[in-house]
């Protein structure tokens, strides 16, 4: 068995602190159109498939610049890096709040994703370099706490301010607010100097081509975009789909569209504690992460009978199980990547997995959008969502090999 990590330090508790902020901030600016779609659409005469475009348009500019950041976190500061895209995400946001025609909601939504993309790639490579494999699931977990608690929370009072004060004083009061996290980041955050040439020669680091030769990071790439199909999905569209599929009113979705989020991030903390636990019990990572990646998975194709079932009540309930179980998965599938990249390749990794993961951001509203527009029913997007779910639990099954740090600069592949 091995050696239990240290307890957690003061040093730690703050930066994750700050990191879950920062997250918190990063979900709410997404999920805040999803808020403002049947407002924007009645005042500036849009459709399901120009939301759609909106929507995809964020994702674009994110899932294209996921190489560029995860070549900026591994060769400059992380503080720096981090800090500038969150003062870019977050004047984008305010910024979309004066838009007044189509064109400069989608150009505000793709300066949006451009400042955002630096978050996940940052995010792993911190965590990679300063937690433990058996605290990384704990870590994981809370960042994707304030993921989910993020749009949970936006749909509950983002949804009251656009009925009570109307949607472009959401997006200015988010934007302009969450500045007040950036002198907390510049104070507090982990000061690591850029490597010089003479160091950077020292150390080994995979090139792209090497990191994508590994049949695991494969794995995670279309496991990814499982997850995010179906989340983006959710993000983008589940309030909407409350007030145009079953005729909620804004207040009504409010209150109760936030709480399939609230679950998954309730879920996660519970998920990334446990794993962490088995794991410094001498529990196997791969045995233990995977199973909480499948199980997450599988449960989460519940959305399509949640989606289409007649009754509100029994749709919610539905809702909230698949949510619940979803947690498990979105726990712990960065803790894989950490593991098997390690500080060296972390952000180069991450960057590619986010950019490929990503692309389902892209996919998911614009073609939910559609399906809308041509059917007039949400039925086979919600299909979609399950299949595309279930292919990604086989993924993390069978394509990803044993979870352990990859000794790179060897010609062998890593065997399961």
């Amino acid at each position: 068995m091995a050696a239990p990590s240290p307890k957690t330090s003061a040093a730690q508790k703050r930066l994750l602190v700050l990191l879950v902020v920062a997250v918190f901030i990063n979900y709410i600016d997404r999920a805040n159109l999803s808020v403002s779609t049947a407002d924007i659409m009645k005042e500036l005469g849009l459709n399901f498939s120009q939301m759609g475009d909106l929507g995809a348009a964020f994702f674009v500019t994110y899932a294209s610049c996921q190489l560029l950041s995860g070549w900026l976190i591994d060769r400059y500061e992380v503080r720096l890096v981090l800090g500038a895209g969150f003062l870019i995400w977050s004047l984008a946001t305010a910024a979309t709040g004066m838009a007044n025609s189509f064109t400069v909601l989608v150009l505000f939504r793709l300066l949006l994703g451009f400042g955002e993309s630096v978050a996940y790639p940052a995010f792993s490579k911190i965590i990679a370099a300063n937690y433990a494999e058996d605290q990384r699931g704990k870590a994981n977990a809370f960042i994707d706490a304030g993921s989910k608690f993020g749009p949970a929370l936006g749909i509950l009072i983002g949804g009251l301010v656009v009925a009570n004060l109307g949607w472009r004083a959401l997006f200015l009061l988010l934007g302009f607010g969450a500045l007040a996290w950036l002198p907390f980041w510049m104070l507090w955050a982990p000061r690591t100097q850029p490597q010089t040439a003479a160091q950077r020669k020292d150390v080994y680091v995979p090139s792209m081509l090497e990191i994508l030769s590994k049949r695991s990071v494969w794995g995670t790439f279309f496991g990814l975009f499982g997850i995010n199909y179906a989340w983006y999905f959710m993000v983008t569209w589940f309030p909407p789909y409350l007030i145009k599929a079953r005729h909620f009113s804004t207040e009504r979705m409010a209150v109760l569209g936030w709480l399939p989020f609230l679950m998954i991030g309730i879920a996660a903390m519970i998920a990334g504690w446990w794993a962490d636990r088995l794991i410094s019990q001498g529990g196997s990572p791969t045995k233990i992460r995977k199973r909480f990646l499948v199980t997450g998975m599988l449960a989460n194709t519940l959305l399509l009978p949640a989606g289409m079932a007649e009754n509100d009540l029994v749709s919610m309930a539905l809702f909230l199980f698949a949510c619940f179980a979803f947690g498990f998965t979105t726990a712990n599938h960065w803790a894989v990547t950490q593991t098997m990249a390690g500080a060296a390749a972390a952000g180069k990794w991450t960057g590619m997995q986010n950019a490929f993961g990503n692309l389902a951001g892209v996919i998911a509203p614009k073609v939910t959008g559609m399906i809308v527009d041509q059917t007039g029913s949400f039925y086979w997007a919600f299909v979609a969502v399950a299949v595309i779910a279930f292919l990604g639990a086989l993924s993390f099954a069978f394509v990803i090999e044993d979870i352990k740090p990859i000794e790179w600069g060897k010609t062998s592949t890593q065997k399961g």
